[in-house]
C-alpha cells in the first residue's frame, strides 16, 4: 500500500475511534489550545462577531495524519492504547 492509502485509511478509523483511544488528550488538547492561540494573536479577536472556529480533538488528530511531522505521526500512533493491525484492506484496532 502506498503511504496516501495508508493515511486515508487511518483518516477513516479516526471517524470512528473512540478519542480516549488514543492515549494523548492531555497533549492533543495542549496542542489545540496553543494553535487556538495563535489564531488570537493573528488578529482574530475573541470577543467581535468574527471568531476563529474552535478546532476539536478528532479535526486536531486528522489535522496531524494529513500534514504532522514524521515525528507527530509517530507519537500518535505509537500512544495509541489499542493494537494498529495492518490487513491488505488497510488498518484495524484490535484491542
Amino acid at each position: 500500500m502506498r503511504e496516501e492509502d495508508l493515511v486515508k485509511n487511518l483518516l477513516e478509523l479516526i471517524d470512528n475511534i473512540d478519542m480516549y483511544e488514543l492515549g494523548l488528550k492531555e497533549r492533543v488538547k495542549e496542542e489545540m489550545e496553543r494553535y487556538n492561540k495563535f489564531q488570537a494573536l493573528m488578529g482574530f479577536k475573541t470577543d467581535s462577531e468574527v471568531k476563529p472556529k474552535k478546532v476539536d480533538m478528532r479535526t486536531f488528530v486528522k489535522y496531524i495524519l494529513k500534514e504532522g511531522s514524521m515525528i507527530e505521526k509517530r507519537e500518535l500512533l505509537s500512544n495509541m492504547r489499542s493494537k494498529l493491525v495492518l490487513t491488505k484492506e488497510g488498518f484495524t484496532l484490535q484491542k
